[in-house]
């Protein structure tokens, strides 16, 4: 077997993607079976294409967390089952119930409206402590594949920020624990707002601290409850693909940060007005 191996170098591209792609797309390897030497059998090619990510400065990125940057809705469910089945409460449709809802709010349709403020926060943080204990140091593998990489490059022309329903305490322990925590320049949990998701408040204080208009902000959410919130606010919105197969009123779906159509379209997004950074 001769190998032909081809390398091309892109060091972040000052014009237009579209003729970098083509430029790339041109580029021919060799068939590696093809004999060293012989001319005449026909050679084989494989055409490469590769998306570089070419971001329009004035635009923003906004992150949800859980199913997002870490896929980890499925341990918050087994986390709540278990916290309310040593309360004495049957967990029966807990994943359905939960989504959307801050922790006050979740534990007040559980627990009822009876409880004092400090006894609705006192279960809230306790389930959070038991699903940090059940994540452990297994947070790694959880990540959504490609995250990582992908908020480096992005981070490099755009401004990011963080917009969640999360417990401040999960989301130290997620940004800290993956090493991404340097990327986000604006942080906003449910907590510093005065309406969740569905509501936009979330959306639009990250944009604010951000310095972005609403409007050339793109919301990375898996969950129709954060859609709902972007779109509310007035802003684009990439799915991620994290569990569902499909997810209604979005510009773009992807299953994760892998995914080169996830460059292309980004870097096919233009700013509709002049930002205030």
């Amino acid at each position: 077997m001769h190998l032909h191996p081809a390398v091309v170098h892109v060091a972040r591209p000052p014009g237009d993607a579209d003729l970098v792609r083509a430029a790339l797309s041109e580029s021919a390897v060799a068939d590696a079976l093809h004999p060293p030497g012989d001319e005449e059998s026909p050679r084989r090619h494989v055409f490469l294409e590769y998306y570089v990510l070419t971001l329009n400065p004035d635009l923003a990125l906004l992150f949800d967390l859980d199913g997002v940057i870490i896929d980890s809705m499925p341990l918050h469910t087994l986390a709540w089952e278990r916290y309310l089945e040593r309360n004495g409460i049957d967990p029966a449709n807990i994943e359905a119930r939960m989504h959307g809802k801050r922790n006050d709010e979740l534990v007040r349709d559980l627990f009822g409206n009876h409880l004092s403020a400090a006894e609705i926060f006192e279960h809230g943080a306790a389930k959070e402590r038991l699903f940090r204990e059940m994540m452990g140091e297994a947070l790694d593998p959880r990540l959504v594949p490609g995250i990582r990489e992908f908020l480096r490059e992005a981070s490099a022309s755009a401004a990011i920020g963080l917009g969640t329903n999360a417990e401040p305490a999960n989301v130290d322990f997620v940004l800290n624990g993956a090493g991404v925590r340097q990327y986000f320049r604006a942080i906003v949990d449910g907590f510093q707002v005065k309406r969740a998701k569905p509501a936009p408040d979330v959306y639009l204080r990250g944009a604010e601290l951000l310095g972005v208009a609403p409007a050339d902000c793109i919301v990375f959410e898996d969950s129709p409850v954060g859609i709902r919130a972007a779109r509310a606010a007035g802003m684009r919105v990439v799915g991620l693909l994290t569990h569902a197969a499909s997810l209604a009123d979005v510009d773009a779906a992807v299953p994760d940060f892998r995914d080169p159509e996830l460059r292309r379209w980004l870097s096919a997004q233009s700013a509709t007005s002049n930002s205030s950074r």
